[in-house]
């Protein structure tokens, strides 16, 4: 299992434009095959940092991901809007592994 994070840098003046953004994004990712997380906006400290976070099975299922999600009438809207309001500034996407796992109390 991947973890992909995608780190935005919003426009703070446009801070409701990500809010709709991310609810798009909460109705077409899990339909198109990833695992959400969720979508994080800013709320104190910085003002210009989002999050969005989901699970993947392999690098070859999110690419499969990424071609239902790009052929997904909300997705394709979703993606449309971003360009038009231009409240992202900079979109970086890391994928990471859980090595923490199992959790809980050493014996």
């Amino acid at each position: 299992m991947l973890t992909c994070v995608i780190r935005y840098h919003i426009d703070p003046t446009k801070k409701d434009q990500f809010v709709q953004y991310a609810r798009n994004w909460g109705q077409a990712i899990p339909r198109c095959g990833a695992d959400l997380i969720g979508y994080f906006a800013p709320h104190e400290g910085s003002s210009t940092l989002a999050y969005g976070i989901y699970n993947v099975t392999n690098l070859a299922e999110y690419e499969a991901y990424r071609t239902r999600l790009a052929a997904d009438p909300l997705g394709r809207e979703n993606y449309d809007f971003a360009m038009r309001e231009r409240f992202l500034l900079r979109e970086d996407r890391t994928f990471l592994k859980l090595v923490s796992a199992p959790h809980g109390r050493m014996a």
